[in-house]
């Protein structure tokens, strides 16, 4: 999704390079800044200069759980924020949580496409990065180290994938949407334990297509990816699943043109994998705010809240 969503991006300033977590400046007048409320913070890795913003909730007992929030081609943590209408946040604070919003260097993450970044940012290490996050944040604030999860859309949704292939012993679930997973990084995924997955994806999707293959962004092709349904099969044996079972529709009210198809799978070790098939949906966060116009991501769906019923997902799921 490397296109015009640095309109919605919040960055953050520069302070004196430090190997913890520091409070950092964010950018002023970009869209969305009056509707973000995380702050921002950096610290370094691997010599580069990374920046993100948290939401720490008031007034909950500790240690809290934490969600990453992964942004997608061309955006930022504060733009990720804004499209999830503070979403996540609201749930901080109602349930106790802490949210981070990471920045992908270059705008986007290394997901496991070999055709998805500059030759610059590929050599940027964003597995290690969002691995070591949760370390870093207990600095800031207790945190529930069993309790680790991750969720994003499009780029950040296929980081997602790859964070539950790659670092199972950190995360405890994952929930990509408008997301299947790379086709480069499908053999190549063997995760440590049985990891939790959910599962997001429109139909009508004209970037991430349903039925897999090549992904497009206007005019760029930017690798290939399985269809929805493959990449929730790959994730049956991973995890050692039986079939997806339909669960009962959900419509939305009033209605959009788009309804929710969810599928459910209880896997080995408590696991569960989870397909939203959103029909009528695009390459949007359902119930998240339209970034785009219709005719270059589709419709957003609000047939569900991508937000409360990811969090319910991944409140279901700890590591044992």
């Amino acid at each position: 999704m490397r296109i015009a969503l640095a309109l919605l991006a919040l960055g953050c300033g520069s302070v004196p390079l430090a190997a913890a977590l520091r409070p950092d400046d964010c950018l002023a007048g970009r869209r969305g800044e009056s509707r973000t409320e995380a702050r921002c913070y950096s610290l370094v890795q691997d010599g580069s200069k990374r920046t993100l913003r948290v939401y720490v909730p008031p007034g909950h007992a500790t240690p809290l759980p934490v969600v990453l929030v992964l942004h997608g081609g061309g955006g930022t943590g504060g733009g990720m924020e804004w499209l999830t209408r503070r979403g996540f946040n609201r749930l901080a604070d109602r349930d106790g949580a802490v949210v981070v919003y990471p920045d992908g260097i270059e705008h986007g993450w290394n997901d496991g496409r070999s055709a998805n970044r500059s030759a610059a940012a590929a050599a940027v290490d964003d597995l290690a990065f969002l691995r070591a996050l949760p370390r870093a944040l207990a600095a800031l604030h207790p945190v529930d180290s069993a309790r680790v999860y991750v969720t994003g859309i499009s780029n950040g949704g296929m980081m997602s994938y790859r964070l539950a292939c790659d670092a199972a012993e950190v995360f405890a679930a994952a929930a990509p949407v408008a997301a299947n997973m790379a086709v480069e990084l499908a053999p190549a995924c063997h995760p440590a334990r049985a990891v939790p997955l959910l599962i997001m994806d429109g139909v009508e999707d004209p970037i991430m297509p349903w039925k897999g293959g090549t992904i497009r962004v206007l005019w760029m092709a930017r690798g290939t990816v399985l269809s929805a349904e493959d990449s929730a099969a790959r994730w049956l044996a991973l995890d050692h699943c039986g079939a997806l079972e339909p669960q009962p529709p959900i419509e939305a009210e009033p209605a959009d043109g788009t309804a929710a198809l969810p599928r459910l799978a209880r896997c080995a070790d408590d696991s569960e994998v989870r397909l939203y098939e959103i029909r009528g949906g695009g390459h949007t966060w359902p119930r998240g705010e339209p970034y785009l116009g219709a005719w270059i991501v589709g419709h957003v769906s609000h047939a569900l809240d991508a937000n409360e019923t990811i969090w319910a997902f991944f409140r279901q799921h700890a590591l044992h």
